[in-house]
């Protein structure tokens, strides 16, 4: 039997996600993140956009 793969027949279990904002281990309850805190630091950079989505000049705007 190969060593990755477990006894009893079930997949191997998964590593433990982290949390985006700090690093530690995310809980079930605040998921992705480690706590509520986490969430709404998270939430924070979106509102006050420090989050960006790089975007690409179209170059039909310079047509006009």
């Amino acid at each position: 039997m190969p060593a990755d793969k477990p006894a009893n027949g079930d997949k191997p279990a998964a590593p433990a996600k982290r949390c985006p904002i700090c690093g530690k281990p995310a809980t079930e309850a605040s998921r992705p993140f480690c706590s509520e805190r986490c969430r709404d630091v998270d939430l924070n950079r979106w509102l006050s956009n420090s989050y960006s989505i790089p975007a690409a000049k179209d170059d039909d705007d310079d047509a006009d």
